[in-house]
């Protein structure tokens, strides 16, 4: 398995790491024995370069909480692991029948989690976070949702208050690298071109991004193009995630976690494509999902994609979908029926 050096934190990356929203029951429970069974899975295929991303907010911590049991119970030393943790949600106490943050899509919980996006909220998900991960700690930490703190702002005045206190989180990110707690800081957002203001007009270098829901086969807009050539030039890592939007890419009816109304128009334009995108890769025997890894790891400067992984079988699919290539004929099929950019790389 091929690795790459991951912007200037010096940390090398497989092409796949490993989500763990399914370790926190995104859209539904999974038993812990079937979570288990995918962790063991994961390290039989990728050891010595396993890598895995986590959040507090993937089931109010579950996916930690999961994840820093198995690896205690399984005896793996730190330097067997990497784990990138994306920090601004915290683990609260339930206090009503479902979880109150993204009603709908975290599914069997015994908490809820609150969104604490300041210089004191980073500093405290950190420490609680670690403690979910029993010891075990991250070489990487991430600012997480700032699009989402941002557009929650009721008017113009709130928003530039919730920009200072994005601000002053990276400021608690920068002391947890400096005080050599971990070996890079960065930023994961859906709306990528958060990430953009972030690093134009944050001034503290980041050492990786993780861009989801942005920069997949359906979604590769010019400008983000020219925004991922700035970061590659400055040496800045790129996490590529929820590449297969949701699972609408592969035949799933979310689209970036949200339901689709396919009677709506974007949702009929969004089927619309998917049919066609699905016909061009029955044509050409390709799996949608083969397709989808290769156009995501294609774009220079993305070194590896972030995948959540609910059975232990589609491991081994996802590892060899990275490493298989497809014919340039499908590409330009995709090009000529405008499924994707000619500024497309593939």
């Amino acid at each position: 398995m091929q690795v790459k050096t991951l912007g200037r934190t010096g940390l090398k990356f497989p092409p796949i790491i490993f989500g763990t929203s399914a370790l926190g029951n995104l859209f539904r429970a999974y038993p812990k024995a079937e979570k288990k069974a995918i962790l063991r899975e994961i390290f039989r295929q990728t050891a010595p370069h396993t890598v895995f991303d986590t959040a507090g907010k993937y089931g109010a911590g579950l996916a930690l909480e999961v994840l820093g049991e198995f690896l205690a119970e399984s005896d793996i030393s730190r330097d067997q692991v990497i784990i990138t943790n994306k920090l601004g949600w915290m683990r609260v106490a339930l206090k009503s029948p479902e979880p109150t943050f993204e009603p709908g899509v975290w599914k069997g919980l015994r908490h809820d989690a609150v969104q604490q996006i300041s210089e004191k909220g980073i500093l405290q998900c950190f420490e609680k976070d670690n403690a979910l991960l029993q010891g075990y700690r991250p070489q990487l930490v991430s600012l997480h949702d700032p699009d989402e703190f941002l557009a929650a702002a009721s008017d113009e005045q709130e928003r530039a208050d919730r920009w200072q206190q994005v601000k002053a989180a990276f400021t608690a990110l920068s002391r947890l690298k400096e005080q050599g707690k971990v070996k890079g800081i960065g930023v994961g957002a859906k709306d990528w071109t958060v990430i953009r203001k972030i690093y134009a007009e944050v001034p503290l270098p980041l050492d990786y991004v993780m861009l989801a829901n942005s920069l997949t086969i359906i979604s590769h807009p010019p400008d983000l193009l020219d925004f991922v050539a700035m970061l590659r030039s400055h040496q800045v890592g790129i996490i590529n995630a929820a590449i297969f939007q949701s699972g609408f890419l592969v035949g799933e009816d979310h689209f970036d976690y949200k339901k689709i109304d396919s009677k709506s128009p974007e949702g009929q334009k969004k089927y619309e494509w998917r049919e066609q995108f699905f016909g061009t890769c029955k044509r050409h025997d390709i799996a949608p999902f083969h397709a989808c890894i290769q156009f995501a790891l294609s774009v220079p400067g993305v070194c590896s994609l972030a995948l959540s992984i609910s059975k232990p079988d589609l491991i081994r699919k996802n590892l060899q979908a990275a490493e298989e290539k497809i014919p340039k004929a499908f590409w330009e099929e995709l090009k000529d029926k405008s499924l994707i950019s000619r500024l497309a790389f593939i």
